[in-house]
């Protein structure tokens, strides 16, 4: 039992030595706040228009020049096209061309399969301290037939997916919206989460 208690108390006093005259690195994550009041993109539809928005609340008082700042870090590692930014209007609009090779992670069921598709957006910020607002619309989707890629917009597949005629139509519109929706829901999450930086690299002597 002592020799257990001297062992201890030595390895402390090692560790607390190198820590003394050593750099430090924590690497962690507070896992705490990275479930922000949803996870999941919403389709609305105002008429014959049909886009994707969303407010969200950061977990700190961000103010919205760092969310500004963040955000334009965030869109050029995703190398998505910045079309216009004005930190003093709060508001940043950007442009992308996605090709989605399909794999389980953007499809809605196990037993469903989606064909390839490239779609086009724009999606829009509006900052302000602590919060900001995501409006993604101009979606356009090509789908590969046997002449070339046909064109779609959103509001269109939207159509079909509610397409009481055809249950053929609506099942294929369902899963190509389903699709694509994963796809938002991923990226909005990992944007938030760029905003909010969640991990953390701490270097005690830095």
């Amino acid at each position: 039992m002592k020799t257990s208690i001297l062992a201890l108390l030595l390895a402390f006093i090692v560790l607390r030595g190198f820590a003394e005259n050593h750099i430090v690195f924590f690497y962690c994550q507070d896992t705490s706040k990275i479930k922000h009041e949803a996870d999941s993109v919403k389709l609305l539809v105002e008429g014959n228009h049909a886009y994707y928005q969303k407010v969200v609340k950061t977990d700190s008082n961000l103010t919205e020049g760092k969310i500004y700042t963040r955000a334009l870090q965030f869109m050029a590692s995703k190398n998505f096209t910045q079309t216009y930014g004005y930190q003093e209007e709060g508001k940043l609009i950007f442009a992308t061309s996605q090709d989605l090779t399909i794999n389980q992670v953007y499809v809605g069921d196990d037993n469903e399969t989606v064909e390839p598709y490239t779609v086009q957006f724009a999606i829009i910020l509006d900052l302000k301290n602590g919060r900001y607002r995501y409006t993604i619309n101009n979606v356009l989707f090509f789908l590969p037939t046997d002449n070339g890629n046909k064109r779609e917009t959103l509001d269109e597949i939207n159509e079909k997916a509610t397409n009481t005629n055809s249950r053929r139509v609506a099942k294929e519109a369902k899963k190509l919206l389903t699709s694509f929706e994963r796809y938002l829901t991923k990226l909005t999450n990992q944007l938030y989460e760029g905003i909010e930086q969640k991990l953390i690299m701490y270097n005690s002597n830095f």
